[in-house]
């Protein structure tokens, strides 16, 4: 009788509600849900995803699918109710999707833009690791900087107090890890030949700096492009990494299972975390995945979020999900939530 009347009573609500229009009133919340996923060993609008020419490629028996969040950006009051109690979307302020001062086209731009930089760092990362190395190359030398006479355009930056310099990123790094005007040991190659020179770094807009601009490469014997569209955000860049080696190794990463998962990378591999993985979770399922690599960093909110019979293997880099994969394939049980 109890809950007969509490329904009684939240009917009653509803149509009073309904009657007066509140429920067809917009209200400042968006609502999440499962998006499309990908595979991105796969084809969309007819086109690979992944497009290598010059270079034969090896085809998969499974897919590697990168998952992604729908948003219904205007919602009405009866859209929230029906999204707070629904176990597959999440109903959030829309500020934390769409900031204040900032237009729908303007968040939806950027979002593009990072997911060109997530295709980037996942071409970069991939290629590092199928063993075509980045070379972070001296484009311009400032005349009264710190290594005018020492460094030349076209010299190739290899270390920096005997750390490694494997992308441009860490050789800012390396170069801002020591107080302005200490003095450095720059490794490089000139014409191929290898050498050491002592650079003494100056303060200028507030950070230490040796005085010279760079640009990485990374040569190879082929081209590489990624053509999707329609997708937004920094998340697919582990999903592309890991079909870009499957497509350039001759071995099947999948097993000709289902894998999806979701994750930022950076240029050396790094995986990190990303929003909306209850959801993601929800959308592989629909999709027959059969496993999902997640960011080390989510796997507290997944491992609370779980889907039957999906299980969630934590990953922290690219060489983490490539080891993943192959416990995978050879039967084992991969480091989980």
């Amino acid at each position: 009788m109890r809950r007969r009347g509490v329904t009684v009573l939240l009917g009653a609500l509803l149509t009073t509600l309904l009657s007066i229009g509140v429920l067809g009133a917009p209200i400042p919340y968006v609502v999440l849900g499962p998006g499309p996923t990908v595979d991105t060993l796969g084809k969309e609008d007819g086109k690979d995803v992944i497009q290598v020419t010059g270079r034969e490629t090896s085809t998969s028996q499974g897919q590697l699918r990168l998952t992604t969040v729908g948003v219904q950006p205007t919602v009405k009051l009866r859209s929230a109710i029906q999204g707070w109690f629904a176990d597959d979307e999440a109903v959030v302020p829309r500020e934390l999707v769409y900031p204040p001062g900032e237009s729908q086209e303007e968040v939806e731009k950027r979002n593009a833009e990072d997911f060109e930089v997530s295709q980037t760092s996942a071409e970069t990362a991939a290629l590092r690791e199928l063993g075509y190395p980045v070379q972070v190359v001296v484009k311009t030398v400032a005349a009264d900087g710190p290594s005018a006479g020492v460094l030349r355009p076209g010299d190739v930056v290899t270390s920096v107090d005997g750390q490694p310099v494997p992308v441009a990123g860490r050789l800012t790094e390396l170069i801002q890890a020591k107080p302005a005007g200490s003095t450095l040991e720059i490794g490089f190659t000139r014409d191929g030949a290898a050498a050491t020179a002592k650079v003494t770094s100056r303060e200028q807009d507030g950070r230490a700096r040796i005085g010279i601009d760079i640009e990485q490469q990374q040569p190879h014997p082929f081209t590489l492009s990624i053509d999707l569209e329609d997708i937004g955000g920094p998340s697919a860049g582990l999903m592309f990494a890991l079909g870009i080696v499957d497509k350039l190794r001759p071995e099947d990463l999948t097993g000709g299972r289902i894998i999806a998962g979701t994750g930022t990378i950076d240029d050396e591999g790094r995986v990190g975390p990303i929003g909306g993985i209850p959801q993601k979770l929800v959308g592989a399922k629909q999709a027959g995945a059969t496993a999902f690599l997640v960011p080390a960093e989510n796997c507290a909110e997944a491992a609370r979020n779980p889907q039957p019979g999906l299980p969630l293997l934590k990953v922290a880099s690219l060489d983490e999900a490539l080891a993943a994969l192959e416990t995978l394939r050879a039967g084992g049980q991969p480091d989980r939530c």
